[in-house]
């Protein structure tokens, strides 16, 4: 090919660069602009340039090989392989700019760029580009140049269709695309797509057999071309009906995901939108996701990498979706208005929450960049505020929606969420009312027996607390969210386990407040690892020990052994505060009643309780064992499947005597 068939591109078109990485989700690798260079030297080749609009560093510089396979998708992105394990893509800004360097690309491999453009946007195009496999067996050089003969789309030839796609014949990664070509500029898909109409309305069970088949094969060859025309308005519902044919499905047992799609699933557009392209977006990547988690069946561990295109389509789709919804100030004044309407109908609220709900789940597509960018819009326009009402309404399927919205804000942007608590403590008086309270009420009436809802919730008030997420922050700032944790929500969660174990005595044992108290006692255990002085201060302010040991009489061993931990927590500190609170309060007397109630059943019980006293004598923390010995050792004396106790008796006299020749001397 002669350099004067390419034209350079050296206009300045805005692109995002994404790598694909080991997890196959999409990095953005930065913003610049794109330019297709001509080789300076001879027998070089021409490259594609991404410059940072930051500060003009190469962001990329990638050859243009003849033998590529490079593919554009949604008309505003271009995607490739360098080597088995590198993927790229450039999301353009403007459509224009994308074609102009498809153009080139395709000038470089000598191919024609508009018969891409003829499938995607008008797919009908019956030039079928046929390659035949008759000497599949011989070198690649042969085997690119033969030619693939595709049968005719009819009845009679279907079975020479699904033979298409046998194992043996789609393993080769070059076979796949000179068959994705041959399907994509032969017109096959409308061609099936008509013939399964056919064959459905004639009630033709076997053909529709095949026809599942082969759909599906065209699905696992993973080719974006081949996608855009699958899930193209005309086509979907069709293809989505030619994969409700399983084979193993007799007709009584066929799923109709058709009749679910136009029917059940309705699409309820709670805020106007009047950008009809986005809302066409919207209903393509429902269907595609409900194609994916709905109809394909789950890939072998041999197949796991055969829709990864698919997967692209899907992650782009949503970060589109989601960017021009956000990005749209009307859009967001819109919503937040309707809801903080007071007059607003309990449906159309719930429809608004669960909304905002998607919403934030297709915010995970995006960089975190501009997923802080998203939750700093959201906040903005008082989303925790509104959060804040919902969890105070009736409606348990709002209030769900409204606490997943919640999560998603404090897994991105903690300082946030502590940034509104904290101003919210200046205008509210009422502990109920506080958004934390709120969080926590739920937590504490999780209606699952497991409580898994209340554990999630927990673990995201870790994050909340936790001084390794506040790095950004001040001390100061860090000190005065701990002082109102501790001082007006503290208390409140650990109610529940307060009034289980009034007058020193174990109330409640049933499995829920067990499951309870089982998790409250976890989450003190994190403050006792991650705060000192607050938790420290609390403890001894509430005899938050003492009500702790008292599980120790429960029948769920589970809760007992959560009690013996957070103690065993506490100890392993070596923090002489807690080693005299320890003794003041006498609190040993509730581990040796739980080891003589145990008795002598070598369970994990009885070797949690030797573990604690075998620490206590390694670190020969003095105050406990004084305090162990002198009190306890006529319990233990008797044991003598473990050495512990006899040493500790050991330690304790060796230490006697050591101070009685001081007090000789």
């Amino acid at each position: 090919m002669s350099s004067s068939s390419i034209r350079p591109s050296n206009n300045r078109t805005r692109v995002k660069l994404y790598t694909l990485n080991e997890e196959r989700q999409w990095d953005d690798r930065g913003t610049g602009f794109v330019t297709c260079l001509s080789p300076i030297a001879p027998n070089t080749s021409y490259s594609i340039i991404v410059k940072s609009e930051m500060d003009g560093s190469i962001l990329l510089e990638s050859k243009i090989h003849v033998h590529t396979n490079y593919q554009k998708q949604q008309e505003t992105l271009i995607v490739w392989s360098e080597g088995e394990k590198y993927d790229l893509a450039l999301s353009f800004q403007e459509k224009a700019g994308c074609d102009d360097i498809w153009e080139n690309i395709c000038d470089v491999q000598g191919k024609d760029s508009s018969s891409y453009l003829a499938n995607a946007n008008n797919l009908t195009n019956d030039s079928a580009i046929y390659e035949s496999d008759d000497d599949c067996g011989e070198s690649n050089e042969n085997y690119l140049s033969s030619t693939i003969i595709l049968p005719p789309v009819e009845l009679t030839q279907l079975h020479d269709i699904c033979n298409l796609f046998t194992p043996d014949k789609i393993r080769d990664g070059t076979r796949r695309d000179l068959l994705a070509r041959a399907i994509e500029t032969g017109n096959y898909i409308r061609k099936l797509v008509d013939l399964f109409r056919i064959c459905e309305n004639l009630e033709n069970i076997d053909s529709l057999h095949q026809l599942y088949e082969i759909i599906r094969s065209i699905f696992y060859l993973n080719k974006s071309t081949l996608f855009e025309i699958l899930f193209h308005d005309e086509f979907i519902m069709d293809i989505i009906g030619c994969l409700e044919y399983e084979p193993q499905l007799t007709i009584k047992t066929k799923r109709n995901h058709r009749e679910f799609l136009n029917k059940k699933a309705t699409f309820k557009e709670v805020i106007p939108i009047c950008n009809q392209e986005l809302l066409g977006k919207i209903h393509q990547t429902y269907r595609i996701q409900y194609i994916q988690d709905a109809i394909l069946p789950a890939p072998s561990l041999f197949e796991e990498n055969l829709l990864s295109t698919m997967n692209s389509f899907l992650f782009f789709n949503k970060v589109e979706i989601v960017t021009l919804l956000y990005e749209d100030p009307k859009f967001l004044s819109q919503l937040f208005i309707t809801l903080k309407d007071d007059n607003l109908l309990d449906d159309k609220r719930k429809d608004l929450m669960l909304f905002l709900k998607e919403f934030c789940v297709f915010s995970q597509t995006l960089q975190q960049q501009n997923r802080d960018n998203f939750f700093q819009a959201l906040a903005t326009h008082g989303i925790l505020n509104v959060i804040q009402v919902m969890l105070s309404l009736d409606d348990i399927t709002t209030k769900q929606a409204a606490l997943d919205v919640f999560t998603s804000i404090v897994e991105c942007n903690p300082s946030t969420v502590r940034e509104y608590m904290l101003q919210e403590t200046q205008s509210t008086q009422d502990d109920d009312e506080l958004l934390l309270n709120l969080v926590i009420s739920e937590i504490q009436s999780d209606p699952d027996p497991e409580l898994s809802g209340a554990l999630n919730l927990l673990n995201y008030l870790k994050l909340l607390i936790d001084p390794e997420n506040m790095i950004a922050v001040s001390i100061i700032e860090k000190t005065e969210f701990l002082s109102f944790f501790y001082f007006r929500s503290m208390s409140v969660l650990l109610a529940p386990l307060m009034a289980n174990t009034i007058d020193l005595k174990l109330g409640r044992d049933d499995f829920h407040i067990a499951q309870l108290q089982y998790l409250i006692l976890d989450f003190l255990t994190f403050c006792i690892e991650h705060h000192t002085y607050h938790i420290r201060n609390f403890l001894q302010k509430k005899d938050l020990l003492r009500r702790v040991l008292i599980l120790l009489k429960s029948k769920h061993q589970y809760l007992q052994l959560s009690a013996l931990r957070f103690l065993r927590k506490i100890i392993g500190l070596k923090d002489e505060q807690y080693n005299l609170i320890i003794v003041r309060n006498n609190l040993f007397a509730s581990i040796v009643d739980a080891y003589k109630a145990n008795k002598r059943r070598y369970n994990l019980l009885n070797s949690a309780m030797i573990e604690l006293f075998e620490f206590i004598r390694q670190e020969n923390i003095k105050t406990l064992i004084n305090y162990f010995v002198e009190n306890f050792y006529s319990d233990f004396e008797s044991i003598n499947y473990v050495k512990t106790f006899h040493d500790l008796k050991l330690c304790y006299s060796t230490q006697r005597d050591k101070r009685e020749r001081i007090l000789s001397d």
